[in-house]
């Protein structure tokens, strides 16, 4: 009624203001739509880094974040804790700044991802006086847990990956510089090694013989947040760190060739021995990266780990076993037996010589 009594000025104002109107909102959709679709694809390229997929984010049966909810006690939990490592709302301290202790966190379930890239989270921090701090602490993938031993706080011998942050040289005893001139190493050290069982982590010598490859990662005391991320996709091991506050991964170690089975464990450990320091561990985010195979990487299952050209891991020595009581008993019985009826046969082939020159003498 009201339309109808208007002049033709006032209805063409109004038609020109529902058309402006109009345009007007189409346009906000428009940058909306523009907006949402640049948001989309940001989010998209922080989770393909580097041509990987984050494959139904995060993995939480595998993961350890906070709040840490019965982490150790609950039946429900899928980590367990061990030694002296303890809770607190912002951390896992695996050791506190006290000599000789040794912590770890094991995971309960066995990982089956072929492919994957786990995201750690941590602070190494004491009171101790410059070059007088350690051990440092480790990261596992293997295929045993919830072993006490000397390799920051696991067993040694074991079956798998260890990426160790080592913060005191071992092999160099002098405290007034952690230099070690020998292989040109600046600690802290971050490195990696691949056990089959048989292969041992030199601790004297700061696991030199067997180690994959690492590099200096200043982290003690540091103000700002350090993480470390391992990836391992198609046979290809790789270590990066982020220590330096700018929010960027930094290349530490990229190896092909680089065979490990599935259905291990992940942990973490640390040790502290003379000298001490505190190890948190805030996080470890394991994410599922999706790779192209081929029919041939699809059908390939390793059953031992394993790296290609490595000569120390590759050779694996086979021990004879020793012997029995009962072994021994019978080679001493057989070995006598054998010297006896031996000196028989040569006392009576000595007689019979002995006769048979008398008789050509008469």
């Amino acid at each position: 009624m009201l339309f109808s009594t208007m002049n033709k000025s006032n209805r063409f104002r109004l038609s020109s203001f529902k058309i402006f109107d109009l345009m007007f909102n189409q346009r906000n959709i428009h940058k909306l739509t523009c907006r949402f679709a640049v948001v989309l694809l940001l989010t998209c390229h922080c989770l393909a880094d580097d041509g990987y997929e984050m494959d139904d984010f995060l993995k939480r049966e595998y993961s350890l974040t906070k709040p840490y909810q019965g982490l150790g006690s609950s039946s429900s939990s899928y980590w367990d804790l061990m030694g002296n490592a303890m809770i607190t709302t912002e951390h896992v301290r695996l050791t506190p700044d006290l000599q000789s202790r040794q912590g770890a966190v094991w995971s309960r379930v066995p990982c089956f991802l072929r492919d994957w890239e786990l995201q750690v989270h941590f602070k190494i921090h004491g009171h101790g006086k410059k070059n007088l701090n350690g051990d440092g602490m480790a990261l596992w993938y293997t295929k045993e847990r919830m072993q006490i031993g000397p390799v920051f706080g696991n067993m040694n011998l074991f079956t798998g990956l260890g990426v160790f942050v080592d913060t005191y040289p071992n092999e160099n005893k002098n405290h007034e510089k952690k230099y070690n001139p020998s292989t040109q190493r600046v600690f802290p050290y971050v490195s990696g090694m691949v056990g089959n069982g048989t292969l041992a982590y030199e601790h004297d010598r700061d696991g030199q013989s067997t180690e994959l490859g690492g590099c200096t990662a200043l982290v003690r005391n540091i103000p700002h947040d350090t993480f470390l991320l391992i990836r391992y996709t198609k046979n290809r091991l790789t270590i990066q760190i982020d220590v330096d506050g700018k929010q960027e991964w930094r290349d530490c170690l990229d190896l092909p060739g680089v065979r490990l089975p599935q259905g291990y464990f992940f942990g973490a450990s640390s040790v502290t021995g003379d000298l001490s320091d505190n190890h948190d561990l805030i996080s470890m985010k394991l994410y599922q990266l999706t790779v192209e195979r081929t029919q041939e990487e699809e059908e390939e299952e390793e059953l031992i780990p394993s790296v290609d050209n490595f000569e120390h891991l590759n050779k694996v020595e086979v021990q004879e076993e020793g012997m029995s009581g009962v072994q021994l008993f019978f080679t001493i019985v057989f070995s006598v037996i054998g010297i006896f009826v031996l000196g028989v046969v040569a006392v009576v082939m000595y007689g019979r010589w002995k006769e048979n020159s008398r008789k050509r003498f008469y």
